[in-house]
């Protein structure tokens, strides 16, 4: 192990905490991961910022919460002023280098009022959110009018090269299926998820990627340390997984969803105006679960496989003796939990995701293959990696904390008490069902290791009780009983929303050597 280790961050999209064998699940089949995990450790209460892909991920980049720097839905800008995982790795030697997805977009406004050239020095990381591009992918290409919607990726020419035709091979091979005459069926629509991708298994997006990463590996190795975020774009929708991996499961191995008919029948109104959505009335049917969460699981499986091609050359190359290994989501999926498709919202099943971390140190020996239930959030990554890479802290913007401590086993006793969320669904269907205004489609939660409060604009709270009710099926937000620790939640929450850190561009260091000092440069109010 050097001074400099090499961090290989991966991370799967939309992929749920409890969809892991060591995590509990009793069906799926995740040998990869769960290696991973006795290697190192498994924080089993890791929580998301933001409840969406675009939000979360500017979350886990910046070190940030999404109050913070504002980026709080997809394709909403980052602001240009925001530092990224690589502005903090670049000055210690690092490069830091993306194969895959970020959900990022770039802030163009201020780009173009600064005068800087995307395409250039120093405007590429700022239109890369601060990565190299090996690989940029952000997994979602859709045709609008017959054409390529943002620009035709370097999948689909790759695909093109191995014989797959058309105008979109993504979709046309990669994500979609045959039917029974041998037509084409879409993977938009979810009642083709158990038939198997146009594409070999090798060919796939998974696969795709974790060669590409395998490449920069390779290249890389010997030379300067390197941070490599691997994106997956999977288990993400469309649902469509390769063959084997769409016949693997079936509707025997489908958990029973997360719901009661009290929760649909008097739900809370934001809860209630997102069940209208179709992604939630096609959930809330069992054919369509049993179609789709076995692809689901299929996908993860995959997704698990060629984890294990990189940690099999790691291991080959003696290089996993010098590499920190991060694994995680951004966020998860309801699959019809609480009669809920797709994510938004803040119960478990989305904002609480799976986080592991293997530090080859011998100072990480005493919590080796240890499950850790601190409360660790998306924002602890960038101060951990600054930390591994021996800069310095910045603590007057990284709004996370390091993990190193956790992983020595010496920093339980002084952790953190609460994790925090916020999201913005103001494009979404619900805010126009419920009657806000742009700015009034926020919500907010705080959780403890007992409760968890979600503040909602013009709307009553929520709150479960996650000793009695961790399945959050009984929400106390307008029970009498407990009044007391709705009003003691929700002054956690101001407090925290009171201390965002905004003073970015002075430090910490800085006030205190100056402070007190005004006379001694000069300046003499105050004087008789």
């Amino acid at each position: 192990m050097t001074d400099k280790p090499n961090i290989l961050f991966i991370m799967a999209d939309q992929l749920r905490w409890d969809y892991l064998a060591h995590a509990g699940h009793p069906h799926i089949r995740t040998p990869n991961l769960d290696r991973l995990a006795a290697m190192g450790v498994a924080f089993t209460r890791a929580f998301v910022q933001s409840p969406v892909c675009g939000g979360s991920r500017m979350c886990f980049y910046s070190g940030r919460y999404n109050l913070t720097h504002g980026a709080t839905y997809n394709n909403f800008p980052l602001r240009i002023d925001e530092r990224t995982m690589g502005d903090y790795l670049r000055p210690q030697g690092y490069r830091v280098v993306l194969v895959g997805k970020t959900h990022f977009k770039p802030d163009l406004e201020s780009m173009a009022r600064l005068g800087i050239d995307p395409g250039t020095n120093p405007g590429l990381p700022y239109w890369q959110c601060g990565f190299e591009p090996f690989e940029r992918d952000d997994g979602l290409h859709p045709e609008v009018d017959g054409k390529l919607a943002g620009g035709d990726p370097a999948y689909n020419t790759w695909l093109r090269q191995l014989g797959y035709s058309g105008v979109n091979p993504w979709h046309e091979w990669a994500n979609s299926v045959e039917g029974d005459d041998g037509e084409v069926l879409s993977g938009w629509a979810m009642r083709n998820a158990r038939r198997p991708a146009r594409v070999k298994e090798e060919h796939s997006e998974t696969a795709y990627m974790t060669d590409r990463a395998l490449e920069f590996m390779r290249q890389a190795r010997g030379g300067e340390p390197w941070c490599l975020h691997v994106s997956y774009i999977k288990p993400h929708w469309p649902y469509v997984a390769p063959a084997p991996y769409h016949a693997m499961y079936g509707p025997e191995h489908v958990m029973p969803a997360n719901r009661s008919e009290a929760e649909r029948a008097i739900p809370h109104p934001v809860v209630g105006a997102f069940m209208k959505h179709d992604e939630s009335l096609n959930f809330a049917r069992d054919e369509v679960r049993e179609t789709v969460i076995p692809t689901y699981m299929g996908l993860i499986t995959q997704f698990d496989a060629h984890v294990g091609r990189l940690i099999d050359h790691l291991e080959a190359t003696g290089e996993i003796a010098n590499t920190i290994i991060v694994v995680t989501s951004d966020h998860g999926d309801y699959l019809g939990d609480h009669w809920l498709g797709e994510k938004d919202l803040f119960h478990e099943e989305i904002v609480r995701v799976p986080m592991i971390v293997v530090d080859p140190r011998p100072e990480a020996d005493a919590t080796r293959g240890m499950r850790i239930d601190a409360l660790v959030e998306a924002i602890d990554l960038a101060p951990s990696f600054l930390d591994w890479s021996g800069g310095e802290p910045q603590p007057h913007r990284l709004e996370g904390r390091s993990l190193a401590p956790l992983l020595r086993g010496s920093g339980i006793a002084n952790w953190r008490e609460a994790a925090f969320c916020d999201g913005d669904f103001s494009l979404r269907h619900a805010r126009r069902h419920l009657g806000l205004e742009v700015d009034e489609a926020r919500g907010f939660m705080v959780r403890t290791a007992r409760w968890k409060y979600v503040h909602f604009e013009r709307f009553r709270p929520q709150l479960f009780d996650l000793e009695a009710d961790p399945h959050e099926l009984h929400d106390l937000g307008d029970d009498a009983a407990y009044a007391g620790v709705r009003e003691a939640m929700k002054a956690r929450l101001f407090s925290w929303a009171l201390t965002r850190k905004m003073r970015t561009t002075v430090t910490h260091d800085y006030i205190q050597r100056v402070t007190g000092g005004a006379r001694a440069r000069g300046y003499r109010f105050g004087e008789w």
